[in-house]
């Protein structure tokens, strides 16, 4: 089977060479891949026949427990059948209904058996989460397939609407799905059978999982995206609004029928959602006047009709709704390829301009009064046999089903008066109505769709052999003696009467109708669902404008008040209305501790109190050289180091920032807006404290950094846990974040250095020599002064040197003591920072004439490369090797290959760190001097005028 599915997705990638070499013939290629799912289907016939499921089980991620399992039973076979057999044909029938130069018809041919495969899978998967996922992918295909024509706003909407309301069903029937899932242990459904929940839980799983059903087979009240769909090509009403798609939720139901048919919501949800669709559409598709609406709306009733037979809960039912599943494929894919055909031979879809096409067009007349005949349930074709099935076993139910018994007879006289329009509309001679002309049609075209009406005549003459097969699958639910059995005569019986009763009741309808030419208008309904959803979506779309006006100020601080004051409310509600709080509270093991966290609270305070930004930013530093005190006292060293550093450089960013940006944050300052800051930000750090205490009391599992000191030894040969968990232990977790930052670094860089035609070049290095390009002004408020110290840069050249060595000491050492990449990167970057506060650009580029880029590159490949060479000498990759040695002088030596992962972190943080300081610092300073000297220059030039 999962060969199988391959086979479609293989066919699906080189369908489009295939049309491109031999036009439209290369679909008689394609339609190979579902021919090739019959044929294998029917060689499986007599083991499953024999209650013999095919079984396929493949590892998918057994990590998680996933697997491809697949299982062929009756009830999937039968699906097998129709969805290869049924596609292959309406895949030799495209091949004549589209034209050899159309555009569209390689990508047509792609998705078309591509949907194929992915209908495959879903109706052999055993794994529910399997079967979601290609119940997710026939969506996806039957929107392209349904808006093959993006030009057309029709197809557009149409498409959208059956993926939206497909879409939100499967994700309610997923939610089923895990339920059941995570109850049995397993998400095979051929284990959670036996193992299924009680009481309410059941119940809820149940629910959710119609809710897909149901909005896949458009049943009420989601009946409205079907007739919407017939703006695709008529091959694609053929095979997903037929034969494919919209039987994936009649399959659901009948799979799980047999184990949940006496959970409570089943019945009653199934059967009364099932006699409405089946009355609306019958009813609409008696006001219809283009034949494939007609049909469209034939196909919504039949669905109800389907939910209806299988929603029973019977064996007998079971077996009509299997029939009825056969028999349905095989006319209504009949009627829609016969509509294709009448659309060609005559030009038109319309019953009001048809006439005389039964005289003109005999073959074409024949094949849909076959398929017609069985649709409206007249003997011998395979819809008479299976609708008498129905009948018969609901005559023998409980008082309930007598109900339905009369829904479904009245819903059977609609079907036999839509019918009987159909083919008046399409091959009748209307006196009022001019002949239609028709064109030839070739034997290849219509032969698909007359194979498929004999074969729904075949079924109905060899009902006893269509029983045999189905059987197995109505066995599943208790039998109760004696069992009916599908046959083409079961003599002079009630359900033969009422079956003559529904055909004479709906050609007197007919007649009815016909004679008053429309169908009056008091009796239509003053709304439908199509209404119901075009004003749900209009109500959202101006809910989202009224939204989007209301909170897109444009105003960045308005923005981040939105964020917190929805993390107030939902997760603060949370914690107040679970309380879930731990019983002993332990505010800290030293006061100190306590001390630390008070500079914390009223630095942040005071600095969302803060009028001017320079004194907002140094209490943001003091705030965060607070917590750098906490991590400290709590004994964490090699955290208190690097937040130390963090806030140094960050403090650095932001004074080069500041420099470019008025004073204050706002010239009148509005007292109001002052203390909701300060109320926002409280409240966000109470919140924010309370889930971190929440989180910590409730642990129960043992936390995962119990074994890092051991490991830390052991596996990364160091002592330091925190530098050997970034560059051993969670080495990929660290290679993911340093690209992120060198994408992020360049990304900034380019932002602010941006020249036409340039977006990656450096300025003000050394030999650059590109003065005079233009440039955007880039935080034009406000302007930069520099007063050079020479004290300051004497001393700091004295004391650059060290600084430098003192970083390389702290990367070296960083494996057993507090330090690293990251810290070392920091001290060396800080370093870089001094130099430019004490001399400009000209002594940054002194210090580092190299470009910042370069640094970040060399950065990244050192850490790849220790990576790949850890693989090349038959490691793991970024796995590390312990080296111990002795040399002369030093003695012992302990090298851990880690540390070359380590220098790949230092340089990147000191290249982004020259980075900033070349674009928030170098180029800005630049700006602000070419500003100056234009605003000089000017002044000049006016003094001379």
């Amino acid at each position: 089977m999962l060969a199988l599915v391959a086979a479609h997705a293989l066919t699906a990638v080189i369908a489009p060479s295939l049309v491109r070499l031999w036009g439209r013939n290369a679909l008689y290629l394609v339609a190979l891949a579902p021919g090739a799912t019959l044929v294998w289907a029917f060689t499986h016939a007599a083991g499953v026949r024999d209650g013999a499921p095919v079984v396929e089980t493949v590892p998918w991620v057994p990590q998680l427990g996933l697997e491809l399992a697949f299982r062929m039973g009756t009830l999937s076979w039968l699906m097998v059948v129709l969805v290869g057999g049924v596609g292959s044909l309406v895949l030799a029938y495209s091949a004549r209904y589209f034209r050899s130069d159309d555009p569209g018809l390689g990508r047509f041919a792609a998705v078309f058996v591509a949907f194929a495969g992915a209908m495959l899978g879903l109706v052999v998967s055993d794994d529910l989460l399997l079967l979601y996922v290609f119940w997710e992918l026939t969506t996806v295909f039957s929107y392209l397939l349904i808006g093959s024509d993006p030009a057309k706003r029709a197809s557009r909407r149409a498409a959208m609407q059956a993926l939206l309301v497909t879409t939100l069903g499967g994700l309610a029937m997923l939610a089923g799905f895990v339920m059941l899932g995570q109850h049995a242990g397993s998400y095979r459904w051929s284990e959670i059978a036996g193992n299924l929940p009680d009481g309410g839980y059941l119940a809820v799983a149940v629910v959710l999982i119609l809710l897909g059903a149901l909005s896949k087979s458009a049943i009420f009240p989601f009946s409205f995206w079907l007739p919407g769909a017939m703006a695709a090509p008529t091959p694609v009403s053929a095979y997903l609004h037929a034969a494919a798609m919209v039987k994936g939720g009649v399959f659901l139901v009948a799979l799980m029928g047999p184990a949940v048919a006496d959970v409570t919501p089943w019945r009653p949800v199934l059967l009364t959602a099932g006699v409405v669709t089946m009355f609306l559409g019958g009813w609409a598709a008696l006001r219809q006047t283009d034949l494939k609406l007609l049909l469209a709306y034939g196909t919504v009733s039949q669905l109800g009709l389907l939910i209806v037979i299988l929603g029973a809960g019977t064996r007998d039912t079971a077996l009509a709704g299997a029939a009825m599943v056969l028999a349905h494929a095989l006319f209504k894919a009949t009627l829609f390829l016969t509509v294709g055909l009448i659309d060609h031979v005559a030009g038109t879809r319309d019953l009001r301009e048809l006439s005389g096409l039964g005289r003109r067009a005999p073959v074409l007349a024949g094949v849909a009064a076959l398929a017609a005949a069985s649709m409206a349930g007249l003997p011998p074709m395979a819809g008479f046999v299976a609708k008498e099935a129905a009948v018969e076993a609901l005559l023998h139910g409980s008082g309930s089903d007598l109900m339905v018994l009369a829904g479904v007879v009245l819903g059977s006289a609609l079907t036999v008066a839509y019918t009987l329009r159909f083919l008046w509309g399409a091959f009748a001679s209307k006196p009022d109505t001019a002949p239609s002309e028709v064109a030839t049609v070739s034997w290849p075209f219509i032969a698909p769709a007359a194979a498929l009406a004999l074969a729904g005549a075949a079924a109905g003459l060899l009902a006893p052999a269509v029983d045999r097969l189905l059987a197995p699958y109505a066995d599943l639910y208790p039998r109760a003696e004696p069992g009916y059995h599908l046959a083409l005569w079961h003599g002079l019986t009630p359900a033969l009467g009422l079956s003559v009763l529904a055909v004479a009741g709906g050609a007197g309808l007919f007649h009815l109708l016909r004679r008053r030419e429309r169908v009056p208008a008091a009796l239509r309904l003053p709304f439908d669902s199509a209404t119901v959803y075009a004003r749900v979506i209009g109500g959202v779309d101006r809910l989202a404008v009224e939204l989007t006006g209301a909170t897109q100020r444009g105003s960045l601080p308005f923005y981040l008040g939105v964020i917190l004051v929805v993390l107030v409310l939902l997760p603060g509600g949370a914690l107040l209305i679970g309380a879930p709080w731990p019983q002993r509270f332990h505010l800290w093991d030293t006061p100190l501790q306590g001390v630390a966290a008070a500079v914390v609270i009223v630095a942040a305070v005071l600095a969302a109190r803060a009028l001017r930004r320079l004194t907002a930013m140094i209490l943001v530093g003091v705030a965060g050289y607070g917590t750098a005190l906490l991590f400290i006292l709590h004994g964490a060293p090699d955290l208190a180091l690097t937040q130390f550093l963090v806030e140094t450089v960050t403090i650095v960013m932001f004074v080069l920032v500041l420099r470019r940006l008025p004073v204050r944050f706002s010239e009148r300052p509005i007292r109001s807006s002052r203390r909701g800051r300060v109320a926002i930000g409280v409240a966000v750090g109470a919140v924010t404290a309370g889930m971190a205490y929440v989180a910590t009391g409730s642990r129960q599992a043992i936390p995962v950094s119990v074994g890092f000191p051991d490991e830390a030894v052991s596996y990364g040969g160091g002592k330091n846990i925190v530098n050997v968990a970034l560059v051993d232990i969670r080495a990929w977790d660290t290679m993911g974040e340093i690209a992120v930052l060198v994408v992020a670094a360049t990304g900034v860089a380019s932002l602010i250095f941006r020249r036409t035609g340039d977006l990656h070049r450096r300025a003000d290095i050394p030999g650059d020599g590109r003065a005079g390009y233009n440039r955007p002004r880039w935080l034009t408020t406000g302007a930069t002064t520099r007063s050079q110290s020479v004290v300051l840069q004497v001393v700091t050249r004295l004391l650059f040197h060290a600084i430098v060595l003192f970083s390389i000491y702290l990367l070296f050492s960083g494996h057993n003591a507090p330090g690293g990449g990251f810290a070392a990167g920091l001290v060396a970057g800080l370093a870089l920072a001094v130099r430019y506060l004490a001399g400009g650009r000209t002594e940054l580029n002194g210090a580092a004439p190299v470009d910042a880029g370069v640094v970040l590159g060399a950065g990244l490949f050192v850490a790849v490369g220790t990576g790949v060479g850890a693989m090349l000498l038959g490691g793991e990759f970024l796995q590390s090797a312990v080296l111990d040695f002795h040399l002369p002088v030093l003695g012992h030596v302990h090298f851990v290959t880690s540390v070359f992962f380590d220098v790949g972190v230092y340089l990147i943080v000191v290249g982004l760190v020259l980075d900033i300081l070349r674009s928030l610092g170098a180029e800005m300073d630049r700006q602000s001097e070419t500003e100056t000297e234009s605003e000089t220059a000017e002044s000049r030039e006016k003094e001379l005028v």
